[in-house]
């Protein structure tokens, strides 16, 4: 629906008191916090206010009602038949000559691009009353509050298996497009309101957020429309490419946060006016002004004035005095103003003639401030201009040092700040462009502003002051007829003071929250990047390996793996002391045994002792016959991991210390499986992760730990619960299901018996079923009896009926399908078999060389485009049963990425001089450079002015600071730091 935008108001108007205040709603939650100027949060939304249907009564409750209570009349619900059926409607389309044919003749059963206005039921579990399309109702236009945006668009039910479902019906047609060449589907049939038909403001939701994300208003409408019929961002990018125009999981999820923004900007919005209205202060001006505001500091602005337990500002208490037709006369008919008829001897403010003017002065001050074309015209002038942000040491860091300096010389005493306060030297006199400055220099600055080391103030040039009051004066607030010299100065020093006291700070905060804003964006999507390139390091498969959790005084803990990550052998042994020499017979002996020729050392304390522990024993040939070789493993997160209740769960006879050891022997086996158990933030990836939004930042690695999983692919029967809770449709509650099923059941036979687990309904199904793998030959290897047993218990399983509805849950067949272990969906197993069909092809020969040879002679013949036509399909449904049918049963997208490097030998950081070459591989990426491991205990920096698009592969070119965690690359060393600790290096190449 698309909101019209109704003509702009000011908010100076007079403010009166609303006649109608106790027809309000009880219900509602006073929003009384308060909150800081530099940032606001958004409160509690009030309760949604019910509306008025055909189909339900409710009677209104008055406030302090006086009279005798009556029996209130029960709602009464309409029988189902009778309510009003939902229309079809369909997803945005780009307007192409193609839809324009399509509009003559529209399919039955959509709309049509005029729309249709009509009511419709909303899903129960969802909404309980009507909504009706175009309109909003009046209750809900005076300021209703809304339902939390999580709650009504992004919340996962616990669904219950219940009504038949099946998902065989081919996937939407597309069209190809001129300004899209990727297309998007004819049609796509919803049910349930437009989510845009919940947003009450001034501007348009769809159009709102194109022009903020630069993305076309098909592609936004269709985006909004997915999330609000909850699908999941990987299910979006694989299975919904065609209508998001191949967006990838980065933009979706920049797309889902700033729709979660103004949806909360108007949720909040809601809950001002209803708070306004029920203190008898909001008017037409003051309801335009907030519900024209797009960003919660615009609404911040608009609302200060009026918050409870905040002071009565100055133009309100003029107000308060009656000024207010006075300031609107000065303006209107300043001819006809005269100021000492205002005053009044007896009336504190308005007693004299200075009194009245100073009051006017306020009045017109709050106006201008609250003007969208003035603010919008000051923003344009600092466009024009240079804007600064400084910072300084301040008072209280300066008598720390000094306090520091003088402590130093006694060392009984413990010193206070003066290392922190070191940290911040390059911002003690520190001056950038707001254009300019970079996003690690905005979140260090404001590191040192909380620690109260730093002072920072933006500087707007004195020029920008003086255009402004010309313009104020000779153009948007200039008095409509002559007015006299008096009035004419009221009017420049109201100009001054809005400027001074009201306007130019509401830049600094916009220009210090914007900035902020952008480097908190630019530092998630950081850590975003980051988590993704460890969680998708190439698994090491097929090697005994001995993990090494190194220590000095508790020794270092060993944990040897088998190639499928079972424990066999634990132990702890002393290699730092004068004991060394037998525990290396120990070490032999266990690595004879098991046939380990692989170690994993932890890259933490007496890491660098280890390695040269094991190296002088590898260069003695002390293993022989066993090639030994051995790789240094990040271990961040290894220990707490090791204390939490799920290693407990997991491995509950081992000592903490030994389970470290065992997590660090996995995350070289499969990093993936491993890192899932940990939270994100502890890995050890990224930078100031603690001065941003805690919750943006575990959403945003959440969602990356559930893209990863979901893209790479798990097998239901083999995969832990851990990594389950992590597919996308799925959390713990349904992982949990699933486990107990398997344990109970056997293995699982194909994914249609995943309707029978509990809790899994129709939508989880269909969010998790392309993602999940069933492997036959695991599916034979776990037991020969598995295949009767789930048999037996898939026709004892009795269909359980949803509650209130009469269909049942369709019970799975127990038979193997072969496309169950490839990324095809089974919305498109149908499709998937007529292409079979069509190219002669067997279900026996996926993922093997005759299915290759036989896609790639029907690609001969005829274009993917055609054989798409001819399955009545879209092309990019195609391509994936294609992938999925030729890539062989092993395929796993890590293999295209980096494993870990395994060394024989070992390098100090006194052997490097200036000029060396050496390769190594990345470590962790920020802000403002890319730490790279060369092998000498050390990692060395390359800043980001070496990162250049000259030394970078073409599909790196297009990243924000392109490397990241894994990239092989060759570098040259800039210089070295022995006291320090740190290597300069230049970056030649990244090796592939």
């Amino acid at each position: 629906m698309i909101l019209r935008t109704q003509s702009t108001t000011t908010a100076h108007k007079a403010l009166k008191k609303d006649e109608d205040s106790n027809e309000l709603s009880q219900n509602h939650e006073s929003d009384q916090e308060e909150v800081e100027e530099e940032e606001w949060q958004p409160k509690e939304s009030a309760p949604q206010q019910m509306k008025k249907t055909e189909g339900m009564t409710t009677k209104p409750v008055a406030k302090n009602a006086t009279k005798s209570r009556e029996p209130k009349a029960k709602a009464v619900r309409k029988p189902a038949a009778k309510r009003a059926v939902a229309p079809k409607v369909g997803l945005q389309e780009a307007p192409t000559p193609a839809m324009k044919r399509e509009e003559e003749e529209p399919a039955a059963g959509t709309l049509s691009s005029s729309g249709m206005e009509s009511w419709w039921m909303v899903k129960e579990e969802r909404l309980s009353f009507p909504v009706q399309s175009g309109q909003s109702s009046d209750a809900e236009g005076a300021g209703g509050s809304r339902p939390c945006f999580r709650q009504e668009l992004l919340s996962v039910k616990n669904e219950d298996p219940g009504d038949d479902f099946t998902f065989e019906e081919p996937p939407p047609k597309k069209i190809k497009l001129s300004s899209a060449p990727q297309g998007k589907p004819v049609k796509r049939q919803t049910t349930g309101c437009s989510l845009s038909s919940n947003i009450h403001m001034n501007w348009d939701l769809i159009e709102v957020l194109s022009e903020r994300m630069q993305l076309e208003r098909w592609v936004c409408a269709n985006l909004v429309q997915l999330f609000q019929e909850e699908n999941t961002i990987p299910f979006i990018v694989r299975y919904r490419k065609e209508i998001i125009n191949h967006m990838d999981a980065d933009d979706v999820r920049e797309v889902q946060l700033a729709l979660e923004e103004l949806c909360t900007v108007s949720k909040k919005c809601q809950s001002i006016c209803q708070t306004l209205k029920k203190e008898g202060v909001l008017n037409a001006g003051l309801e335009e002004a907030l519900k024209n505001c797009r960003t919660r500091d615009e609404l911040e602005h608009v609302y200060a004035p009026y918050k409870k337990g905040s002071k009565l500002s100055k133009a309100r208490r003029a107000k308060q005095l009656g000024l207010d037709p006075a300031a609107q006369a000065l303006l209107q008919t300043p001819q006809t103003l005269s100021l000492h008829s205002w005053v009044k001897p007896h009336i504190q403010g308005v007693s004299t003639l200075e009194e009245v003017a100073t009051g006017v002065e306020q009045i017109l001050a709050d106006m201008m401030a609250k003007d969208k074309e003035t603010l919008a015209y000051v923003r344009s002038l600092c466009d024009r201009n240079t804007v600064t942000i400084h910072s300084s040491l301040s008072k209280t860091a300066l008598k720390e040092k000094e306090k520091g300096k003088e402590m130093q010389q006694r060392p009984v005493e413990k010193p206070g700040k003066p290392k922190d306060i070191d940290k911040f030297h390059l911002y003690y006199d520190f001056t950038c462009d707001v254009r300019r400055i970079q996003h690690h220099q905005i979140l260090a600055i404001n590191r040192g502003e909380n620690l109260k080391i730093l002072t920072v103030k933006v500087n707007i040039p004195d020029w920008v002051k003086s255009e402004f009051c010309r313009w104020c004066v000779n153009v948007r607030w200039r008095p409509k007829a002559y007015a006299r010299e008096d009035l004419m100065k009221i009017l420049n020093s109201a100009v001054e003071d809005s400027y001074k006291r009201l306007i130019m700070p509401l830049l600094c905060r916009s220009y210090r929250s914007s900035l902020t804003a952008a480097a908190e964006k630019e530092s998630v999507a950081m850590f975003v990047r980051n988590l993704r390139r460890r969680l998708l390091a190439c698994p090491v498969r097929g090697r005994v390996i001995m993990g090494v959790d190194p220590g000095f005084k508790h020794g270092c803990k060993l944990a040897i793996l088998s190639p499928t990550s079972q424990i066999l052998h634990t132990d702890v042994v002393y290699l730092h002391c004068a004991r060394g020499t037998r525990e290396a017979d120990k070490l032999r002996n266990l690595m004879m045994k098991y046939n380990c020729q692989t170690l994993v050392i932890g890259n933490g304390t007496a890491c660098r002792e280890t390695e040269a522990f094991f190296t002088d024993l590898i260069a003695k040939k002390f293993f022989h016959p066993l090639d030994v070789s051995y790789c240094i493993t990040n271990e961040a997160g290894a220990s707490i991991y090791s204390v939490s209740p799920e290693a407990a769960k997991e491995m509950p006879d081992l000592d903490p210390n030994l389970r470290s050891a065992v997590s660090i022997g996995r995350r070289v086996q499969d990093p993936l499986a491993e890192l899932v158990k940990i939270d994100p933030k502890h890995i050890g990836i990224g930078t100031y992760q603690h001065d941003m939004s805690q919750a943006s930042l575990k959403s945003a690695l959440g969602g990356v730990v559930e893209e990863c999983v979901s893209f790479v692919g798990v097998d239901v029967n083999m995969c832990s619960e851990t990594l389950l809770r992590h597919v996308a449709g799925l959390n713990a509650g349904r992982a949990r299901s699933i486990v107990e099923w398997r344990e109970k059941s056997g293995p699982f036979i194909n994914r249609e018996q995943l309707k029978l687990v509990k809790g899994l309904g129709p939508k989880s199904f269909q969010q998790c079923a392309g993602f999940i793998r069933i492997n036959p030959e695991h599916f034979q290897t776990l037991c020969s009896g598995a295949l009767a047993k789930s048999q037996n218990a898939a026709v004892s399983e009795k269909p359980v009926p949803k509650k209130g509805k009469g269909k049942t849950s369709v019970l799975a067949t127990p038979q193997l399908n072969a496309l169950d272990q490839t990324c095809i969906h089974p919305e498109s197993y149908s499709i998937a078999q007529r292409f079979l069909a069509l190219i002669e092809g067997r279900m026996e020969e996926i993922g093997q060389q005759e299915m290759k040879e036989r896609v790639e002679a029907a690609l001969r013949r005829d274009s993917l485009e055609k054989l798409a036509k001819t399955l009545d399909t879209s092309l990019e449904t195609l391509q994936l049963i294609v992938d999925g049918l030729t890539q062989p049963p092993s395929f796993d997208i890590r293999q295209n990425f980096e494993q870990a490097d395994f060394k024989q030998g070992i390098v100090s950081m006194s052997d490097l001089q200036k000029g060396v070459v050496l390769t190594g591989r990345v470590e962790n990426t920020t802000l403002f450079g890319a730490f790279v491991d060369i092998g000498v205990g050390c990692s060395g920096l390359i800043h980001k002015q070496y990162i250049t698009p000259g030394k970078l592969p073409a599909d790196l070119q297009r990243r924000s600071l392109a490397l990241g965690p894994g990239e092989r690359v060759e570098v040259r060393v800039l210089s070295v730091d022995m006291q320090r600790r740190r290597i300069g290096l230049d970056l030649i190449r990244v090796l592939r």
